[in-house]
């Protein structure tokens, strides 16, 4: 018997689950280094003693490229991947909730409404970003811990694997440490996610009623781009206080906003953008590879579930 055709049927939640969950370790494989340059950046000057604020040579870091270089030189190219199992582990949780339900959310807060609007679009998104980071915040405590952490001989490492860091973490700072800066991600996961997808939302949906595009490669790629552009504006703030809240040592700081008022006070309001040459550059190129990455992978899994139940 034959049925409807792979582009006829809607893709399920359990596709879009694991498409999501694959498309970002995929894009996660392609991306880290600038991912791990930008913790570098991000994280650069938070430990400077008080003597040392007004020395030039204190800067280690210098743009994106100059990270990446001064990181391969001092120590090795696999530096540039440190966390990257931590990562991945981050990606299947988090990619899979925050974008793998976002159109079964979406639904559930219009009730099965053709009409979406920008509220039930935002609603969507953070709700599935917070989700997202109530499942799997641990993962992103060890994978910023691993990218903060240098590997050259004159540093200790904090962690000597995945493992050790997590069970590491749990002993010293107790199983609130793999939690630490929970509450700054859930605020970050809820505006990249509302920013991401609902922007990608929208550009796609504007170029396929005003322009000639289909629902293919080249209108998949300009959404991505757009989406990652304005997501680094936005939540580029959000992001730096969260990655030195989860990197910080026990008693650094006493709470989040005081992670953010300790930043503002000692490098002023400039600090809140460190690193935002390669937040831009990771979070387009990887809206870019993820979106195309999970568009091709919903078809191609909707198509072998469609060919398996026409084989009869």
């Amino acid at each position: 018997m034959v049925g409807l055709g792979p582009a006829d049927v809607p893709p399920s939640a359990a596709v879009k689950f694991v498409g999501a969950g694959a498309a970002a370790c995929i894009a996660d494989l392609l991306t880290f280094p600038l991912d791990t340059a930008k913790v570098r950046l991000q994280i650069q000057g938070e430990a400077r003693a008080p003597a040392a604020a007004g020395n030039g040579s204190a800067v280690k870091y210098r743009g994106v490229f100059g990270t990446i270089t001064t990181m391969v030189r001092t120590e090795g190219l696999r530096s540039l991947y440190s966390g990257l199992v931590a990562g991945l582990q981050r990606q299947m949780s988090f990619a899979s909730v925050r974008i793998g339900l976002y159109d079964s959310v979406k639904q559930f807060y219009t009730r099965g409404s053709d009409h979406v609007g920008i509220g039930s679009r935002l609603l969507a998104g953070g709700t599935t970003g917070a989700m997202a980071v109530a499942f799997a915040q641990p993962t992103d405590v060890v994978k910023v811990r691993f990218q903060a952490q240098a590997r050259s001989s004159g540093h200790a490492r904090r962690y000597c694997s995945t493992i050790d860091a997590y069970k590491t973490i749990a002993k010293e700072e107790g199983i609130r440490g793999l939690w630490r800066g929970t509450a700054p991600n859930i605020v970050r996961n809820a505006t990249v996610n509302c920013t991401e997808l609902v922007t990608y939302d929208f550009i796609k949906d504007a170029l396929l009623k005003s322009t000639p595009l289909t629902d293919n490669l080249p209108c998949h790629l300009v959404s991505a781009f757009g989406a990652g552009l304005c997501t680094t504006v936005i939540a580029s703030p959000v992001d730096v206080v969260k990655t030195r809240f989860m990197n910080s040592s026990l008693g650094q700081y006493s709470s989040v906003l005081n992670c953010a008022a300790n930043m503002m006070t000692k490098e002023g309001p400039l600090a809140f953008y460190k690193g935002f040459m390669p937040s831009f550059l990771r979070l387009g190129s990887w809206n870019v590879v993820m979106f195309v990455t999970y568009e091709q992978l919903k078809r191609a899994m909707m198509a072998a579930n469609h060919n398996g139940s026409t084989i009869q």
